[in-house]
C-alpha cells in the first residue's frame, strides 16, 4: 500500500470562489442537485431521484448523531463576551450520560477570548419552563488543546440536555460568515438524527426527507444507523505542507451488533451516506484486526484506530473476518453495541474495506475530507469537482450533493 505521508496538500486545491458557498440550504431538501460519478462517466439529476440510481437490495448506511447547540455565551462583569464551545464531554464523558446529567458537569471546550477569562467564575441566569436558573462556569485546566470548564448550575431537577437547549446555539460552520438563525436548528439536522453528541452535522445526510427513504425502502435497499460524533476538527484545515505534519482528530464512535451482522450478511460492502459513516465503516475493520490479534486481553487501546494504522505493511485478516471478530468480542462480554474512537485518516494509497459507493457534498479545498474523495475515485475528483462547478453546483455544508462508484 502506498504511504501517503508525502502528499503535498498544495496538490488537493481548486478555486472556490465564496459566491459558489451556499449560506443557505434551498426549500426543499431533497431538490438539491445530485452529480453522479459512475466509473468514469459524470451526469447529474435531482437528488429525489436517489433510489432509482441505487443497485436494488443493497446496503445503506447512515450515521444518526444529532448536532447539539454546543455554542454557549457568558459575559463577564467588564462587559467581554466569552464564548465557551463544548468539544466533547469530560466529567461524565460518556455522552449519554452527559446530557442526563444534574447540577454538575465538565466539558473540553475551546474558549473563544480566552485572554479576557484569566480568573473567575463565569455565570448567567436562564430560564427553563417557569424556572430562573443560574449557570456558572469555571475554567479548570487543560487537556491536550482543549481547556477542561466546568458548568454548575442551580436546579437539581434541570438536566444538561434542557440548559444546553434554553441557551446553547447550534454551531453552523464558519465559512457561512453569518451568525446561526432560528431556522439553522431544523435545517442543519438530518431527518433522521437522533443521537445528541455532533458540534457539525453529517452534511450528506441533509438532502434525505422521509420521501427519498421511503423510495429507498421500496428499491428493497436496507438502512442501517451508526453514530460518529462529529468533532470540530472537521473544519480545521490541513496547515502542514506535507500530510505526514497533519494530526487527525479523535472522534468517538458507536456501532451495534446488529449492524455488523448486517454487513456481515451484505458480504462486508455497504453504499456509505457521508465521509463519517465511511470513517466509521472503515474504522471497523481496523478494530476487528486489534481484536484478532489480541483476542484473549483486547484493551481500550485496541478500541481505538490511529491516524496511519491502514498504511503500516502487515499481514490482513479479511473484512468478514475482521467484522466477525467483533462480533465474537461483543458476545463473549454480553454487549449490544461497539463503542469506539478513530483517527483514521484516508487518503490517496488507502484501500477500502467496506464503503462501496459514497454519497457526499462538495469538500473545502485542501481539507483531509478532499483526501478522503481522492482515495475514492482516484485523480478523478479534479473533473468531479470542475464538472461541478461548470454546472451550477453549491458547495459546502448547505450545498449539492454527489453519488461516487469507483
Amino acid at each position: 500500500m502506498n504511504n501517503p505521508r508525502n502528499i503535498k496538500i498544495k496538490d488537493y486545491s481548486y478555486s472556490l470562489p465564496d459566491e459558489r458557498i451556499a449560506k443557505y440550504p434551498i426549500a426543499r431538501r431533497d431538490q438539491s442537485k445530485l452529480l453522479i460519478y459512475n466509473k468514469g462517466e459524470i451526469s447529474h439529476t435531482v437528488f429525489s431521484n436517489i433510489a432509482s440510481l441505487l443497485p436494488e437490495h443493497g446496503l445503506m448506511v447512515f450515521n444518526n448523531t444529532r448536532v447539539i447547540q454546543a455554542r454557549m455565551h457568558f459575559r463577564k462583569e467588564t462587559g467581554a463576551l466569552i464564548e465557551v464551545f463544548l468539544l466533547e464531554p469530560h466529567v461524565p464523558a460518556d455522552y449519554e450520560q452527559m446530557f442526563q446529567t444534574h447540577g454538575e458537569c465538565e466539558w473540553l471546550c475551546l474558549i473563544g477570548n480566552m485572554k479576557k477569562w484569566k480568573e473567575g467564575t463565569l455565570k448567567r441566569e436562564i430560564n427553563i419552563g417557569e424556572q430562573a436558573v443560574k449557570l456558572s462556569a469555571e475554567h479548570i485546566g487543560t487537556k491536550g488543546t482543549s481547556q477542561i470548564v466546568r458548568l454548575t448550575w442551580n436546579a437539581d431537577t434541570v438536566s444538561f440536555a434542557e440548559i444546553l437547549d434554553a441557551c446553547g446555539e447550534l454551531p453552523i460552520p464558519p465559512y457561512l460568515n453569518r451568525v446561526t438563525e432560528e431556522s439553522d436548528k431544523t435545517t442543519y439536522q438530518t431527518v433522521y438524527s437522533k443521537i445528541k453528541g455532533s458540534v457539525a452535522a453529517p452534511t450528506a445526510g441533509l438532502h434525505f426527507t422521509e420521501d427519498v427513504l421511503a423510495s429507498i425502502d421500496a428499491r428493497g435497499i436496507e438502512r442501517e444507523e451508526l453514530t460518529l460524533h462529529v468533532g470540530a476538527g472537521t473544519f480545521r484545515p490541513v496547515k502542514a505542507e506535507m500530510i505526514s505534519g497533519h494530526d487527525m482528530h479523535t472522534e468517538y464512535i458507536s456501532v451495534t451488533r446488529h449492524t455488523i451482522s448486517r454487513l456481515i450478511a451484505y458480504e462486508g460492502k455497504a453504499i456509505a451516506v457521508g465521509t463519517t459513516s465511511v470513517r466509521t465503516l472503515e474504522s471497523l475493520y481496523y478494530i476487528g484486526c486489534h481484536i484478532l490479534q489480541h483476542q484473549d486481553n483486547v484493551t481500550d487501546n485496541d478500541l481505538h484506530v490511529k491516524q496511519w494504522e491502514p498504511y503500516e505493511e502487515a499481514e490482513r485478516p479479511s473484512t468478514l473476518n475482521a467484522l466477525q471478530a467483533i462480533i465474537d468480542y461483543l458476545d463473549k462480554n454480553g454487549l449490544s453495541v461497539l463503542h469506539a474512537s478513530t483517527q483514521i485518516i484516508i487518503a490517496p494509497g488507502y484501500r477500502y474495506r467496506i464503503a462501496n459507493r459514497l454519497i457526499t457534498n462538495f469538500h473545502q479545498p485542501q481539507s483531509t475530507l478532499l483526501l478522503l474523495v481522492s482515495a475514492f475515485i482516484g485523480d478523478s475528483w479534479h473533473e468531479v469537482y470542475q464538472y461541478a462547478l461548470d454546472n451550477g453546483f453549491r458547495f459546502l455544508s448547505y450545498g449539492d450533493s454527489s453519488m461516487l462508484i469507483p
